[in-house]
Formats: structure tokens, C-alpha cells, sequence
């Protein structure tokens, strides 16, 4: 069966950014269909932050109850597992998606089940299971929002290995005696920490320095010792160089640079991400298949005035919420570009408004990134780094100071071990960014993130008077040590 059918907008992958560019086309009065070939709710939902969250709560309420004194000693015991998972399992919906469903048709949008593939300008192929075959055309946006995948480096002996991913880790519903985690990104940092926790004996390889490394060195340094004093093993500067497994229940054998043997009963491969465009028909509007697809501050593709493309798909910001941010801002330049086009409309009526800062520009992918890992310690940043605030020529000045001498730290935990720095350009006095590492940080992160977003002078940032005794006094005392 063929059928064709026209629609305003088609949005290609149905996760998190998928779904937002429906909800602001929809409430802009477009309509909207929506192709998604596995779960609606997408890698966030199911196999990625919500699941991996809920198998790290437990483990990092346990941790803080242990630092808390009159608590420490009832709090004794293993996690249980089982109910751990059933909590993991319930925030999945068991991998299913009818909620999210039946959101899309109470906004008035239509779903397509099946892999969808561009073909030619303006148009979607869709392939349905049952084999019925679907061209859907877009009178005025085609959006991209496939996603990305694990990455899995082709080791010697690797496939038969039968490593995780984040996928596997995140919906695994056993305990391995030991887990070897390749990778030191966010997914080998907080897999770590809840295998561990869940009482997996946990080693992490990592090919380079420390943890983290997209953060301030010491987010990673702060993050690995405190996953030694839990018990796991963490090694940096060791390259994995072959996989052996033997049978299907075996022992995985990780052969490392210099043959060295480490072994466990399950291999996470926490290496790396790439985009899900290889099969998406990008080669019949003229780009490359198995690509990031480039886009401009409004998410729209440069060359096709009708392709967006937002989430991890455009490599802008590898994170759902700056996914979901594109999302909103793309939805948004699409319904002002088709007030702008519409019959009787005035010359230049709703113009997109792409400079920085914009209603149509995705500024913040580039000046105000968060990021929160959930690890024990939590660390949080937005914005620069030093070095790459330094990199990138800014004349600065990064202020630290220890977290755990902040009397609301204190009296979270005792022996709270955290630090926090702001990085200052001196030309202007505004923040390029801040990072936060310790029990709880990551609830510090939003107001760092509006103060690096609105460019809030330092010394207004005087006036914001944080309350006592709480954890957030330490942005005075990091003023503090700014005006010496």
C-alpha cells in the first residue's frame, strides 16, 4: 500500500527534541506529523538519563545519609537491587510509550510507525512493520532529530564480546560480580557510581588522564577519588587493545596496551557517541550519510531552507535539555518563517530574530552550556572552562574556593569534600562559566546558568544576597575572593 499525504511540518525521530518541535509547530497552528521507528520518548526516555537516574538516586541518598551524624549508623545494608530496578523499570514505563502517545494526539499531531528516510526536497518515506509505505511532504520544514548511538571502536574480538552500552547498562536487570567500564565520559563516570553502588566490584579504563575531561580537571579528580574510597578501581592513562569472551556466560577479558589482562563478568564500552543519519536519505538532498549535519543558530541547514536539524543529530550539545532548547527555538523560527511566507503577509512580517540572544537563535549552546553528572560527588558547569576560556582569547581570572568550608555544606554533610570555581572575564566583569563538584552540587547549577546567560556584572552579582546557611553562600564567598 502507498499513500501520499502533506502536511506543514514532518519531524523525523520522536525523542525528547522531536517532541518539542511538535509541541511549538502544533501550538503555532502547523500541522505536524511525527515519524518515529522505535519508542516515542527517544534514548532520553528509556535508555539514558531517565533510567540512569533512577538507578543513581538511591545510591547517592544512601551516600549523603551516610555522612549525616544520628543517621550514618541506621543506614547500613546493601541497596536492593530488585526494588531499584522495579523504581528504574516504573520511570520507563516499562519501555513503553502510550503516554507519550497519547500526548501527541491530544495536540493534534499525527504519528507514523516505521523508519523514515528523507526523499528529495521536502518529502519523508515512510516504511511501515506491516510493510505499507507512506511519502509524507512538508509544506514548509523537515526536521532531523534522529539522535546519535553508542559508539563501539572496532577491538580485535570486540562483537563477540557482547559488550554494554549506556543501553544495556541502563536497562540491564542483574548485578554483574564485576563490571569493566571502557570510557572515562558522563555515562562511564554515573554507570560507575550506581554499578558500584548496587554492588557490582567496578574498574574503569581510561584511555586519557582523569574522568571528566570536558570539565575542570578537578570535577574528575574529585569524582575518581571518591569512586576509590567506594571500593571501585579507576586507571587512567591504559589503552584498551583487544576483547577476549569465552562462550556466552563466560568471563569478558579486556587485553590491555602492553598485555596486561583486566577481567569481569560484563564490559560497558562508554566510548562515544556518533549520529543516526546513515540511513535517513540525507544523500538525496546533497549531504553525506553517517554525518553530523550542520545547521545555523536558528537549527535551520545551510543551502536547504526547508531542513532543520536539532539534538544530538547537529553535534551542537550532546545533552536532551540543549536538545530540547533547539527544539523550542527551531519550532519557533519555522512558525515565524511561515507567518512570513503566508499569502497577504506583510514584506518582512515576523522576521526571525537569529542574532545572539534571539528568539530564533540558539545562542546558549554556545555561551551558557549546562551540564550536571550525578555522580558522588555531583559536579556542574555552564559555560567556559578556564582553558578553554583561555583558548579561546579571553583575558581572564578563575576564582576558586572550597565547598566544604561553606557552613550550609557543612551541616549537609559532614566532611563534605568540594570545591568551586567562576571564571571571570576581567574586560567586561561578567562570568564566562562556573563549576560546582560536591554532594547536592548540582542544584547550584541554574543560578550560575543565569548569570553566564544574562552576562550579570560581578558587581551586581553582589546585590544577590544567597541565603544562610545554605550551600549557595558559596557564590559570596567566591565574590568574596574576586574583590580581594
Amino acid at each position: 500500500m502507498s499513500e501520499a499525504v502533506e502536511y506543514d511540518v514532518v519531524v523525523l525521530g520522536g525523542g525528547p527534541a522531536g517532541e518539542n518541535v511538535v509541541d511549538r509547530t502544533r501550538a503555532a497552528g502547523l500541522s505536524t506529523a511525527l515519524v518515529e521507528a522505535e519508542l516515542i520518548g527517544g534514548e532520553c526516555s528509556y535508555w539514558a538519563c531517565i533510567p540512569s537516574k533512577a538507578l543513581l538516586r538511591p545510591a547517592l541518598a544512601r551516600a549523603d545519609a551516610r555522612r549525616v551524624p544520628g543517621l550514618a549508623g541506621a543506614v547500613t545494608g546493601a541497596l536492593d537491587a530488585q526494588a531499584v530496578f522495579a523504581h528504574r523499570d516504573y520511570w520507563t514505563g516499562n519501555w513503553k510509550d502510550g503516554g507519550q502517545v497519547a500526548w501527541l494526539d491530544s495536540i493534534g499531531a499525527h504519528t507514523y510507525r516505521g523508519h523514515g528516510r528523507l526523499a528529495g526536497p521536502r518529502k519523508v518515506a515512510v516504511e511501515g512493520a506491516e510493510g505499507e509505505h507512506r511519502v509524507l511532504t512538508a509544506r514548509q520544514a523537515v526536521v532531523v532529530a534522529t539522535g546519535s548511538r553508542a559508539v563501539i571502536p572496532p577491538l580485535p574480538g570486540i562483537a563477540g564480546a557482547r559488550p554494554w552500552t549506556s543501553r544495556e547498562a541502563t536497562s540491564a536487570q542483574h548485578v554483574p560480580g564485576r563490571l569493566v567500564i571502557v570510557g572515562g565520559s558522563v555515562v562511564a563516570a554515573e554507570m560507575a557510581t550506581a554499578w558500584q553502588a548496587l554492588g557490582a566490584r567496578v574498574t574503569v579504563l581510561v584511555r586519557g588522564s582523569r574522568l571528566l575531561p570536558r570539565m575542570e580537571p578537578f570535577a574528575g579528580e574529585l569524582v575518581a577519588e571518591a569512586l576509590r574510597g567506594a571500593g571501585a578501581e579507576v586507571r587512567t592513562g591504559v589503552v584498551a587493545e583487544a576483547v577476549v569472551r569465552d562462550g556466552p556466560s563466560g568471563p569478558v577479558r579486556v587485553v590491555l596496551e602492553g598485555g596486561e589482562i583486566v577481567e569481569g563478568n560484563e564490559l560497558l564500552m562508554a566510548t562515544g557517541r556518533a549520529p543516526r543519519t546513515d540511513d535517513i536519505g540525507l544523500d538525496t538532498v546533497g549531504l553525506a550519510p553517517g554525518e553530523w549535519i550542520d545547521v545555523d543558530e536558528s537549527c535551520r541547514v545551510p543551502g536547504h531552507d526547508w531542513l532543520y536539524a536539532v539534538g544530538d543529530v547537529n553535534h551542537r550539545a550532546l545533552l536532551t535539555h540543549q536538545g530540547k532548547y533547539q527544539a523550542r527555538i527551531a519550532g519557533a523560527a519555522i512558525a515565524a518563517r511561515a507567518a512570513g511566507t503566508a499569502a497577504g503577509a506583510a514584506p518582512g512580517a515576523a522576521e526571525p530574530e537569529t542574532g545572539p540572544w534571539g528568539a530564533h537563535a540558539a545562542t546558549a549552546d554556545r555561551r551558557a552550556l549546562p551540564q550536571a553528572v550525578f555522580t558522588d560527588p555531583e559536579a556542574a558547569a555552564v559555560g567556559l572552562t578556564l582553558a578553554e576560556a583561555e583558548r579561546a582569547g579571553h583575558r581572564v581570572r578563575a576564582v576558586d574556593h572550597d565547598l566544604g568550608k561553606v557552613s550550609g555544606a557543612g551541616l549537609y554533610a559532614d566532611g563534605y569534600r568540594g570545591r568551586a570555581r567562576m571564571v571571570v572575564d576581567l574586560d567586561r566583569e561578567v562570568l564566562l562559566g562556573a563549576t560546582f563538584v560536591g554532594p547536592g552540587a548540582a542544584e547550584l547549577l541554574h543560578a550560575a546558568t543565569i548569570a553566564v546567560a544574562a552576562e550579570v556584572p560581578v558587581d551586581r552579582l553582589w546585590h544577590a544576597v544567597p541565603a544562610f546557611p545554605t550551600i549557595s553562600e558559596v557564590w559570596l564567598r567566591l565574590l568574596e575572593a574576586y574583590r580581594g
